[in-house]
């Protein structure tokens, strides 16, 4: 389109913002009034009908602002250069594409705020504008495409008005303001965040009665102005259900967790939809006010969702290591026991089949390590938001510190405070049996873990930005040892991507712990302190950055246990690694790794253990395949040259 000088030409948004941004094959956008078209020469998987190759050129004159990156915003879009190695299908192909690149390139230059951009498209000197449907080119050879583009100036918003109805709105907060940019990205963007936050107020019926954009060529000048009806805020209605057959309808409506008088909101239509996904009960879930309000002037909300085709599952695992044995593991469940979403998961696992020691760093151990568990879950005991949580599990375990007999249950809440706040607190029971260095001994807990958690990471596997911290209390009491104890630990994680691309991403972590109450023996080893392995200071064995006992057993003491660590009643751990993007599935991470665990209740720092190293990661949809290399700094009696691990997600 040319907006000639000093003449002032009416031009209508006839789209979204989303219809602008998001591709769809063979579809059609407005921008602008001009319509717009996607490539119709993507590959499916058919031969081309009489291909035809073809050479082209792009030719873009300097602007006068000196806008470097507009020319390779114009090559990306352009098709015919995309495609410039893959023939055209025949002259009538190479004619489609090319009229169809014209409207791409002005798309492009008026998001970059250029409306008296011209465009011009030759093939084989001819305008492709002047060009006959039935026009036939030589074949013998690549046929020249000619593009081009002359930009011209850079406009800026002028007047701009934005009448909602008499309710305040300042458009500047929006990025509607005079001499800002006038990019048709930009404006649609100002003019969508309007909408929505209008709707936020709890305005479900806002419109667009008026939209005028104003290109004033005499003065590069895009004026804006709009007039809207807000409507009155309106109050939800009944929630109304369809779709679920084994799972209950009111339960799929409380658990929606949108209640009648609230005034309505789009963010609560989008949690109540999140929350039944969470459920893991539907395949689908679809969460929409109804298009008009009830008799009684409320909105309802309708509810469509569609059940897995089962509810059962189950799963089989197995793994080997040179250092560990072999191991296997299995799990069943059932994702809606009675009917309200009810799972109930029963795990089993054995491990370290056929261990053997390495290079004299590990212990002997006495058969191989199992476990079970049986965990029920239940949402909604305290509203939407909540789930309960019970279990049973039993097993043993033989760390490098201790061999463990236990049984334990627990029973307890979890709750969503919000988007990034979590609390759980419950009561567990434990029996359990401890072999070390000393004696060995048995002890009947009772203790009450509490954990707050705040996330607000971007993504849990694969993190470029946010916070993560968790706070966690366990006061405990032995039965049979009249023994009390507190347990307490804080961790933070933070991430940093420096670039916009993300090829760079800083991550750190730092975690501090103190047992209170008791004395290092009064306290069993499993709820002691110890630092080392790959989810701690990578690079040292597991549990070897620790107090040790001696390397020489005296009389009545297990020798299996000697020069074995102790544990502590303080710890402090830490990371930070640079994870460095290669391409755009592999990224080299560098990391160095620090902590210690101390018998008093505040860390002698003296005793810091630092482990370095460097790893690689595979970025996949599910997550990014790790593997690290850490070598310990300061090696103790426990400790091999280095330490490899490999798994699904980042190390912290």
């Amino acid at each position: 389109m040319r907006i000639w000088p000093r003449q002032i030409v009416r031009v209508v948004v006839a789209t979204m913002l989303a219809g602008v941004l998001a591709p769809r094959p063979a579809s059609a956008f407005e921008l602008f009034g001009f319509k717009f078209f996607e490539s119709e020469n993507e590959d499916d998987g058919f031969d081309v009908i009489n291909p035809l190759d073809y050479s082209v050129r792009i030719e873009i004159t300097p602007t006068p602002d000196g806008d470097e990156d507009l020319a390779s915003t114009l090559e990306d879009a352009s098709v015919l250069v995309s495609d410039e190695d893959d023939p055209a299908a025949g002259s009538l192909g190479l004619i489609a594409k090319a009229k169809n690149d014209r409207k791409r390139l002005v798309a492009a230059l008026y998001e970059n705020a250029r409306y008296d951009g011209l465009v011009y498209i030759f093939i084989d000197g001819q305008n492709v504008a002047d060009i006959l449907p039935d026009t036939k080119f030589d074949d013998s050879r690549p046929v020249p495409v000619l593009i081009r583009v002359l930009p011209g100036p850079k406009y800026t918003l002028g007047q701009v008005s934005v009448d909602a109805g008499g309710i305040p709105v300042d458009p500047s907060e929006f990025g509607l303001e005079t001499g800002g940019s006038a990019s048709s990205v930009a404006v649609l963007e100002a003019e969508a965040k309007l909408y929505n936050d209008l709707r936020e107020e709890g305005r479900p019926f806002v419109a667009v009665t008026r939209r005028d954009i104003l290109a004033d060529a005499a003065t590069d000048r895009l004026d804006y102005l709009t007039d809207l009806s807000p409507g009155n805020p309106v109050p939800f209605g009944e929630t109304w259900v369809s779709g679920p057959e084994d799972v209950d309808p009111g339960f799929v409506a409380y658990m929606a967790g949108i209640y009648p008088g609230e005034v309505f909101s789009p963010e609560e239509l989008e949690k109540a939809r999140q929350r039944l996904v969470d459920l893991g009960v539907f395949s689908s879930v679809v969460v929409k006010e109804a298009k008009g309000q009830a008799p009684d002037g409320s909105l309802p909300v309708q509810v469509t969702v569609a059940e897995r085709q089962n509810f059962g599952f189950y799963g089989l695992g197995a793994t080997y290591s040179n250092t560990e044995g072999a191991g296997a593991s299995g799990y069943i469940g059932h994702r809606n026991l009675f009917g309200r979403a009810e799972n109930i998961r029963l795990d089993a696992s054995v491990s370290r089949i056929g261990a053997t020691a390495i290079s004299g760093n590990a212990r002997e151990l006495d058969g191989f390590d199992f476990a079970t568990s049986l965990v029920f879950k239940k949402p909604g005991v305290l509203g939407p938001d909540s789930v309960y949580v019970g279990s049973i599990a039993a097993g043993r375990e033989q760390p490098l510190a201790y061999d463990r007999l236990f049984v334990n249950a627990t029973s307890g809440v979890e709750y969503e405070l919000d988007d990034v706040q979590t609390i759980a607190a419950g009561v567990k029971v434990e029996y359990e049996e401890i072999t070390d260095f000393l004696d060995t001994r048995d002890y009947l807990i009772g203790s009450v873990p509490i954990l707050y958690t705040f996330d607000n990471r971007d993504n849990e596997l694969n993190p470029t930005e946010g916070f993560y911290a968790q706070a966690r209390l366990e006061p405990s009491y032995g039965v049979n040892t009249q023994t009390f104890f507190l347990n307490t630990r804080l961790d933070g994680r933070t991430y940093y991507s420096p670039l916009e691309s993300d090829r760079l991403i800083l991550a750190g972590r730092l975690g501090y712990g103190t047992v209170f109450g008791a004395d290092l023996e009064d306290v069993p080893n499993d709820r002691r302190f110890y630092a080392g392995g790959g989810g701690s200071v990578r690079g040292y064995e597991f549990q070897s950055i620790s107090p040790y006992f001696p390397d020489v057993a005296g009389p009545g003491q297990n020798e299996i246990f000697v020069d074995t660590p102790q544990g502590g009643l303080s710890l402090l751990e830490g990371a930070a690694e640079a994870r460095i993007g290669v391409t755009e599935n592999i990224q080299v991470v560098p990391f160095v790794d620090f902590g210690l665990a101390s018998q008093d209740l505040v860390p002698d720092f003296g005793d810091l253990k630092i482990g370095a190293g460097i790893g690689a990661r595979y970025l996949t949809s599910f997550g990014p395949i790790r593997v690290d290399v850490g070598v310990p700094l300061d090696p103790g009696p426990r400790d091999a040259s280095f330490q490899f691990y490999a798994g699904i997600g980042q190390a912290f």
